[in-house]
């Protein structure tokens, strides 16, 4: 990323060598912080920040489940989303807001900031989208609920994520899938899960220690919208293996086909047509190449 780019740290707008962090933060040392994913795409009406607000709005809650306040209104936030776009002068590009603590006498007592990070590319997402992914059911479990809400995208809980990936590149797979501790299929490392099985699609429940990701709600929507029966639902590891179709997916991703899990073809090992159906109008809906769903695009 260039170092000419500007970030937005805390109510402003600083060079990219200004956003420094202190080696003191709490942050830092104890993983305490909370942050959100979200894409900008270049549409018939200008730049649009996908389901901006939404995305702010779990940002807040990720927070409150630690009963921390945001440090600024999710309208100022998605106003400042907004000027990190102008600014930079991007259309196609990925934002991070990251909230995290800083320095003080302990956790406690310390403040909060919060920044917004640009980038044209975004963060790494695997294997080639076209022709599919291998998956690894990890050795790692999903964190409890009682003993980190994972319903927060609070960053020190994302160690879970990292060894559970780790294992499986080490592998030799592409990306991972986590259970809970009572054996039910979660998700995967970054990304939300789904599968179709005689033409029914399936995500695991929230209850079962899956993300509500703002995906994962987008594509029940439109599955719905285009008359695929689509729900959410316990999924074991079998599930996975009995699966015709399974995909991946997440706002830095996208849609991600599984071909392969453990090592067994998904269906006939290809992309499926359930998933090429979903991918095709999600990409429609994002880019406004569709009038549809005007509202989740919200204009820079």
């Amino acid at each position: 990323m260039s170092a000419q780019r500007k970030i937005w740290h805390n109510g402003s707008l600083v060079d990219w060598d200004e956003a420094t962090l202190h080696v003191g933060s709490h942050g830092l040392h104890y993983g305490m912080g909370f942050f959100e994913g979200l894409r900008c795409h270049a549409t018939p009406a200008g730049p649009a920040i996908f389901r901006l607000t939404d995305h702010l709005a779990r940002l807040a809650r990720s927070a409150a489940a630690y009963l921390i306040p945001l440090p600024y209104g999710i309208d100022d936030l998605g106003e400042a989303c907004r000027q990190v776009v102008r600014a930079n002068e991007l259309t196609d590009c990925y934002l991070r807001p990251v909230m995290y603590l800083g320095t003080g006498e302990n956790p406690f007592r310390a403040p909060w900031h919060i920044s917004i990070i640009p980038s044209a590319n975004g963060p790494l997402v695997g294997a080639p989208k076209d022709t599919g992914v291998r998956a690894k059911v990890s050795s790692f479990n999903r964190i409890a609920t009682n003993v980190i809400p994972p319903a927060a995208k609070a960053t020190g809980q994302y160690l879970n994520s990292y060894l559970a990936q780790l294992e499986a590149v080490t592998s030799g797979y592409d990306e991972a899938v986590l259970l809970n501790t009572q054996g039910q299929v979660t998700d995967g490392w970054a990304h939300n899960l789904f599968t179709v099985r005689d033409g029914v699609l399936t995500t695991p429940s929230l209850s079962s220690g899956a993300l509500a990701g703002v995906v994962r709600d987008t594509l029940l929507t439109l599955a719905a919208e285009a008359g695929i029966a689509a729900g959410a639902d316990i999924l074991t590891r079998t599930d996975l293996y009995f699966a015709d179709e399974c995909f991946l997916t997440g706002t830095a991703a996208g849609i991600v086909p599984v071909v392969n899990v453990d090592g067994r073809p998904v269906g006939d090992g290809k992309v499926g047509p359930i998933t090429q159906q979903l991918t095709s109008r999600y990409a429609e809906v994002i880019t406004g190449a569709t009038a549809d769903h005007a509202d989740w695009r919200e204009l820079v």
